[in-house]
This record gives C-alpha cells, sequence and structure tokens, in this order.
C-alpha cells in the first residue's frame, strides 16, 4: 500500500464502500486536531499558518490534506490553501519543474529552484509549522529548531515518526532548542522535561492530544 495505491483505492472505493486508511484518514485527523489545539496557544487561525513537512508519504499528505481542507472551511481557496504547505521528500522540496510527481504531490508543487536542505527552506519559507513523518531520526537539528524559534514566538513543531528511535527529534530537544517556545507533538512517547521549576509533559500526536505546561 504505498501512496499510488492507497490513495487510489481510497479514492475508488469512498462513496460506495465503508472504507478508512488509518495512515491518510486516521493520522492526519488526530494531527489536525492537535493542530487545532496549537491555534489555542498561537491564539490566530490555521489558515494564517505556513507549514513545511518532512516527508510525502500517506500520513504527510493525508495531514496536509486535511489542513486544506479546514483552511477552506475558514474562507481560504484551495489553491491558496495548497501554497501555505511545503513538503519535502526523499529528493527534497517538491518543485514543479520535477518530472513525474504524482497527483497528490503535485498539489504542493512550488515553483521554486529544487532545494535538498530541510534547513534552507525553512530559512528561505520561515513557516510557522514544522511537521515530520518521514522516519528520519534527529532530522529536526539545533540549528533548524532555533530558526524556527527565532522566527515564531510559539513554533509548532511535530515530530511523528515512530518508533522512538526514528523521531526527527525528542521532545527535551525540541523545548531545549527553542528556549521553551516550542508548541510540541510527536508520535511517540517521550519522559516530561523540567527546566526552571516548569514541567512540560509531552503528549502524542498521532494518538493523543497532545498537553503543554
Amino acid at each position: 500500500f504505498g501512496n499510488h495505491h492507497a490513495f487510489r483505492l481510497l479514492s475508488k472505493y469512498l462513496n460506495n464502500t465503508c472504507c478508512f486508511n488509518d495512515d491518510i484518514q486516521g493520522t492526519a485527523s488526530v494531527a489536525l486536531a492537535g493542530i487545532l489545539g496549537s491555534l489555542r496557544i498561537t491564539k490566530n487561525k490555521i489558515s494564517d499558518h505556513t507549514f513545511v513537512f518532512l516527508g510525502a508519504g500517506e500520513a504527510n499528505l493525508g495531514i496536509a490534506e486535511l489542513i486544506c481542507l479546514k483552511m477552506e472551511k475558514e474562507g481560504i481557496p484551495k489553491e491558496e490553501a495548497y501554497k501555505k504547505i511545503f513538503m519535502l521528500d526523499s529528493r527534497g522540496l517538491i518543485v514543479t519543474s520535477r518530472p513525474n510527481l504524482t497527483e497528490h504531490k503535485l498539489h504542493f508543487a512550488k515553483d521554486m529552484p529544487a532545494c535538498t536542505s530541510l534547513e534552507e527552506v525553512i530559512k528561505n519559507v520561515k513557516p510557522t509549522a514544522l511537521i515530520g513523518a518521514a522516519a528520519q531520526p534527529k532530522t529536526f537539528t539545533k540549528e533548524i529548531v532555533e530558526e524556527m524559534a527565532r522566527n515564531n514566538e510559539r513554533p509548532i513543531i511535530f515530530a511523528l515518526s515512530n518508533p522512538t528511535s526514528k523521531a526527527e527529534c525528542s521532545a527535551e530537544e525540541a523545548y531545549k532548542w527553542s528556549n521553551n517556545k516550542a508548541v510540541f507533538a510527536s508520535g511517540s512517547p517521550f519522559p516530561r522535561y523540567e527546566q526552571d521549576g516548569v514541567v512540560f509533559e509531552p503528549g502524542q500526536g498521532t494518538t493523543l492530544i497532545f498537553s503543554r505546561p
């Protein structure tokens, strides 16, 4: 069930069979719920945010599509919603000049120079939210988290890959490197983190809504 099969089968049977794809729809539902919870902290609307996704498999594509649907409900045209989402796969930033893009990736392709560096994309795009589901451990580096914190009062950082060994960063790293500014959720359980008497209780963003101090 690679995404080229998963999306096709879901689309084919969606209107005449009771079917559900957990990677595409389940993860997306809980991740969106986490993002909506984050808005109570950032104090704005989802359409005010710009997202960078590391990974363009079923999970992230499902999350991105659901975010666009929510933005539509806020009155943003879908094409404008797509422009607020930047995605990187194994070949880097998804851009319009790349040949043979699948339909679902094409929605998010940008008319920009090709770039393979997540850090460079973060510096150029200055997103408010960073979401990882690429199973590439430690890809949310200190420099990337610090850049997110420089550009945002409360950066949203979701490291959704699991198990723990595949997480893009740990909860402690996200909090420490952002000077405790990050709104963090993960796909794997992490222990609580305490600094200067403040206790952070990270939650799992693929199964439960996260908590905050």
